[in-house]
């Protein structure tokens, strides 16, 4: 994964008023974090960093006005909750070869055997360790064939090299069920 580069300032004053006049200009303010340092308060530029949370676990190169480039992941975003807009991000520092711990959507692909069988989706992403420069964008799993009680576990799923499981690998993430059948008559009704 590439990474993307965004512009930030540091950000000196704190508080509702200076979060809302960043807002206005067109800012979002942000936490840089992680390694033992100190945390560094800054605003980065709106819509590029909208843009760029568009993909999961993005890698942002942050370079920052009179403080040096940081490579960060997003760790929390906060969005209005009606306008959607971002409100803040916390971020967290990483270093090129160190491992992160992010969650990774689970994509499926192929059909299902023959019949009204369906699929049920039980985790929709799954936890994995991998180099932070690396970090992939989706898991696919095959369900061609499948047929109903078939489950597919964590242990089952197949990762991009460099990537490990950060959960364990008994929990079930997909499986397939048979449709429900009618309802039987209740007996001794009448008509």
């Amino acid at each position: 994964m590439s990474e993307i580069k965004l512009s930030a300032q540091v950000r000196d004053t704190f508080g509702k008023g200076s979060a809302r006049q960043a807002r206005r200009d067109a800012l979002v303010p942000a936490v840089i974090y992680g390694h033992g340092t100190e945390p560094k308060h800054v605003n980065v530029e709106a819509h590029g960093l909208q843009l760029a949370l568009r993909t999961a676990n993005v890698l942002i190169s942050l370079d920052i006005a009179g403080g040096g480039t940081e490579l960060v992941i997003p760790k929390a975003v906060q969005k209005h909750p009606l306008k959607r807009s971002i409100s803040h991000v916390d971020f967290l520092i990483v270093k090129k070869g160190e491992k992160v711990t992010v969650d990774v959507a689970i994509v499926t692909e192929g059909d299902l055997a023959a019949g009204n069988n369906m699929l049920e989706t039980l985790q929709n992403t799954i936890s994995v360790e991998a180099e932070a420069t690396n970090i992939p964008t989706e898991v696919t799993v095959s369900i061609a064939g499948l047929e109903a009680g078939a489950t597919i576990t964590a242990a089952d799923l197949v990762l991009p090299a460099g990537t490990t499981l950060a959960v364990e690998g008994d929990i079930a993430v997909l499986q397939v069920v048979a449709p429900q059948g009618e309802e039987p008559a209740a007996e001794g009704s009448e008509a």
